[in-house]
């Protein structure tokens, strides 16, 4: 779990990784070390002396990259073997998950997983010669140390180079066929598309865990599109009035909703979610916060407020999204990457352990909290002794002990009664523990902070701010909010997510090639866009425009679409590549294909694609369709028979079978009241397979855009009586209902097919 990790940028004479802007690079610009950042001076003094590259890929909150540099990467000796024998090249995988992607490929092909630090020697020409993740200084337990390989390596080099280097080849040869697969096919069998969401949720049912929610054992890893998909089957029961079914589905996902919520995982004084809980009831936890978890997180506990109306799940929304808004977005609205696991016991220590800022003894809650510690201590249990002890894997090597990381493992309400307390009242007090803590914690030393700002990372947060802004407008008006929740109105979530993408379009964008840049730090990084930041920046803006209508996002997505499918996509093959195949050193362009933590491109791609074919005329609608089809058809063998792997495309499969998605085409003054209910009134409720379209008939841009790309629409919106300052059409099946006039009457409308949705579960 962990292992003390120093404070970084030590006393040493700075190497060239000083002149760089990548949180992670800087953190080694200190190291003995002869550091080089990827690049050609690097690899052309490999190539003169002719000798083996080693390759180091990480992050900035990677805990076990920490120990490394801490063993291996300080050490004097283990720096002159390197210096003497090598070229050494550091990476910051986020700034270049290009590169990341070739070796870490290469490394779990070649010995079943992978990790980081991830540790790669290459042969000048930049092919692998072999690898693995951390390895320890020393040889132990029978397992050769950093040192006893870096030996090794130098002696294959000599005397084995030829066999070394053929493996090499022939390895990402094998790996380039592989991963750029074409399709057999323009498009998959429609009786094909409709089971994969089908096969996806049946195999997540089979791993849940009853008991304390979630897919698969311990780690657990919140993978939201686990989430997405079972929702998303959850909506396709109701729809088809299997209500049983779909009560048994939201079993599943609340479960695991709440579970997560109560866990460790969960950080219950300031907000938002870590990385993943090291047992199996979501306890103690890997403590590094990465911003692509939280706005995909906020999205799943925002549909499930939508779905049940249990503004528990809103609440818990709300607590990531102020999070992000308190502790992780700077003067100009970017929002930054992540905070680290480890951090100082107090200041001035020289090392940093895991997990410091976060975990409590029980002395100092009491001593914080006075005469409500013993309360407080009750619904987090919290022990003299420390609470790691729930699962043997929360803390096997009591490095925890004494220590305690919150968890509710009791019904609030439950307590609250035993102790004669109101609901309301025992919450409140629990609000303003929360508080006092977060006071006393705000003066630790604080975890590092990679304030790089991740165009693809942003695209999901403003996904999820976006979507809150008008979601939260269903909370009851009663709702109470306790610490660190701030109660806000959900309009400044919007004004979040709009100044985000404002500043990719400043600082991330040229205007002039139309192409975006990847990450930002004191100037744009020079790594260029890759697939998820334009796929994922599209999703985000398309929700933007669909939530808070202004026509301008909507314009950008398309343009960058078109950007897309000019840089990625596989025109003859189908599918788009990660990369825009432009770099040489690049060794690999690859058609991901596994929705993980993050996810794939291309199943986001689909389903935007999905929802641009149904704002435009049926020409354009046709294109993004067939390119949608083409896509599919590459991973129909994946699909087929892996679907697990790719929760999202599957549901982007079944998207398409859809005859007509549904459009609600929104007219009037948009600034207006009436107006603004009528948004809410859509979002009310859950439908994946709907697209909202807000239109001022007195705004020239947004008409001379619909008369160019959708004639219907703009017609719609000509015609309605311009006295109502808000008239809702609702469209499916090329035919369209009578236009409503009443948030009352929309939802009605919309609700008909699943009027049993909400009260069901």
């Amino acid at each position: 779990m962990s292992s003390s990790a120093s404070a970084h940028g030590g006393a040493g004479k700075p190497n060239r990784l000083a002149a760089e802007h990548s949180p992670y690079l800087l953190q080694h610009a200190h190291n003995p070390v002869d550091w080089y950042p990827w690049g050609d001076e690097a690899f052309e003094k490999a190539r003169k002396l002719d000798i083996p590259i080693f390759l180091s890929i990480g992050y900035s909150t990677c805990h076990w990259c920490h120990v490394m540099e801490v063993e291996s990467f300080e050490n004097e000796e283990v720096a002159k073997i390197l210096n003497d024998w090598f070229v050494s090249i550091k990476v910051d995988r986020e700034e270049r998950p290009d590169v990341d992607k070739v070796y870490m490929t290469y490394v779990s092909a070649l010995y079943g997983g992978g990790g980081w630090p991830l540790s790669v020697f290459l042969s000048p020409n930049l092919k692998p010669l072999m690898g693995g993740t951390y390895f320890p200084p020393d040889d132990k337990y029978g397992r050769p140390g950093f040192k006893t390989i870096l030996r090794k390596v130098k002696d294959a080099w000599e005397n084995k180079r030829d066999a070394l280097e053929q493996t090499g080849n022939v390895v990402i040869e094998q790996l380039r066929d592989a991963l750029s697969a074409k399709a057999s096919a323009q498009d998959l069998p429609n009786d094909l598309a409709a089971h994969y969401v089908d096969q996806c949720a049946e195999k997540l049912a089979s791993s849940y865990d009853p008991k304390f929610g979630g897919f698969g054992s311990a780690p657990k890893f919140p993978r939201p599109v686990e989430d997405c998909i079972m929702l998303y089957k959850f909506r396709k029961h109701m729809e088809a009035r299997q209500e049983s079914e779909a009560q048994n589905i939201m079993k599943m996902v609340t479960r695991t909703l709440q579970c997560m919520a109560r866990g460790g995982v969960h950080d219950h004084i300031g907000g938002g979610f870590h990385r993943y809980s090291v047992d199996e009831c979501w306890h103690v936890p890997h403590f590094e916060k990465m911003l692509y978890d939280q706005g995909q997180i906020a999205n799943v506990y925002l549909d499930t407020f939508v779905i049940t109306g249990d503004e528990y799940y809103s609440s818990v929304a709300r607590d990531i999204l102020d999070y992000l808004r308190r502790d992780m977005i700077g003067e100009e609205g970017e929002i930054f990457s992540a905070e680290d696991a480890d951090s100082a016991e107090y200041e001035g220590a020289p090392r940093k352990k895991e997990g410091s800022f976060y975990v409590w003894t029980s002395k100092e809650i009491e001593d914080t909290l006075g005469e409500n510690a013993e309360l407080f201590k009750n619904h987090y249990y919290v022990k003299s002794s420390g609470n790691c002890d729930l699962s043997g894997m929360s803390d096997p090597d009591n490095e925890f002990s004494g220590k305690n990381v919150l968890i509710e493992r009791k019904s609030g309400s439950l307590v609250a009664s035993k102790s004669g307390k109101s609901i309301e009242e025992y919450y409140q007090i629990l609000g303003d523990c929360r508080q006092k803590l977060f006071d006393v914690r705000s003066k630790r030393p604080r975890p590092h902070l990679d304030d790089k700002v991740i165009v693809s990372w942003n695209g999901l947060a403003i996904s999820a701010f976006a979507r809150a802004s008008q979601i939260l407008k269903s909370e009851p008006p009663v709702t109470k909010f306790y610490f660190p929740v701030t109660g806000c109105d959900p309009v400044e979530y919007l004004q979040v997510a709009e100044k985000a993408a404002n500043f990719i379009k400043q600082k991330l964008y040229d205007a002039s090639s139309k192409r975006l840049h990847h990450s930002y730090r004191n100037g744009p990084a020079k790594a260029p866009g890759f697939l998820d930041d334009y796929a994922f920046l599209i999703n985000g803006l398309l929700d933007l425009y669909e939530y808070g209508g202004k026509i301008e996002w909507l314009l950008w997505a398309v343009q960058l679409q078109a950007i897309q499918d000019e840089l990625f996509l596989d025109k003859e093959g189908g599918g788009y590549f990660n990369t825009p195949g432009e770099d040489p050193s690049v060794l690999l362009r690859v058609k991901e294909d596994y929705d993980g933590a993050e996810p794939s491109g291309n199943s986001m791609a689909a389903i935007n694609m999905i929802r641009f074919s149904s704002i435009f005329d049926a020409a354009k609608s046709e294109g993004y369709r067939s390119n949608v089809e083409h896509l599919l058809a590459v991973f129909e063998t994946r699909l087929r028979e892996l679907g697990i792997a790719l929760p999202l495309m599957c549901c982007a499969a079944d998207m398409l079978t859809v005859p007509s998605r549904k459009q609600v085409v929104l007219v009037g003054e948009k600034g207006s009241a009436e107006f603004q209910d009528m948004v809410a009134a859509v979002f009310s409720s859950y439908d994946p397979n709907r697209t909202v379209i807000q239109i001022d008939p007195r705004n020239t841009e947004e008409m001379t855009f619909w008369k160019s790309n959708n004639a219907n629409i703009a017609q719609m919106a000509g015609s309605s009586p311009p006295e109502k300052p808000a008239v809702a059409h609702v469209c499916q099946e090329f035919k369209c209902s009578p236009p409503v006039t009443s948030p009352g009457a929309l939802r009605e409308l919309l609700n008909k097919t699943v009027a049993a949705a909400g009260s069901s579960v």
